[in-house]
């Protein structure tokens, strides 16, 4: 038998953990193998606002698309260095960089100096590319109104190859670089 006070103790670890718990199958990323949804947005590289399409990346070869909740905020910055540390061996691969977030096009053309040190774009991503996507940040069941980290490798051909869904930014860059490197082979 469990001690009262252990018991309340217990509860309330189920109840943060519950709070905290990643988002259940039903709003799982896409699949690899899936078909990755087109799309084209307003974009912003060093410093300056262009468009940005799925399909026009795609015909220069794979894509690394990778969503994160909020410019300028810790994890987001961090992530933004290491990707732009890791774009030349990027592009030696054959794959370009899209960083998408649902932040506002001024917020993105500072965001892609500042953070992405002009090395790649970075895209506002719509409701429906959220959607599209299945990367919606969601707490107790409601959007945030952010983006979860989830970062994918699109094939040329535009299937999705590889998909990492975690909110510590620390292993998105190497794993999309090992991802580019065996489809390279």
């Amino acid at each position: 038998m469990i001690p009262h006070h252990l018991t309340a103790a217990f509860a309330a670890s189920a109840l943060l953990a519950g709070s905290l718990a990643l988002p259940s199958a039903a709003h799982a990323e896409l699949a690899v193998g899936a078909k990755a949804p087109d799309f084209t947005t307003q974009g912003a590289l060093a410093g300056k606002a262009m468009p940005v399409a799925l399909h026009a990346l795609l015909r220069k070869g794979p894509v690394v698309l990778y969503f994160y909740p909020k410019a300028f905020t810790q994890g987001c910055t961090l992530e933004a260095h290491a990707f732009a540390e890791a774009t030349d061996e990027f592009r030696k691969a054959g794959a370009t960089v899209l960083g998408m977030s649902n932040d506002d096009i001024d917020t993105l053309k500072k965001f892609s100096t500042a953070e992405c040190r002009d090395k790649f774009a970075v895209a506002a991503a719509s409701p429906a590319v959220i959607k599209a996507y299945d990367v919606d940040l969601q707490r107790d069941g409601k959007s945030t109104g952010y983006t979860k980290r989830t970062s994918y490798v699109i094939s040329k051909s535009g299937k999705v190859t590889f998909v990492h869904s975690d909110m510590d930014y620390s292993q998105h860059v190497s794993m999309t670089l090992a991802a580019v490197k065996k489809l390279a082979k």
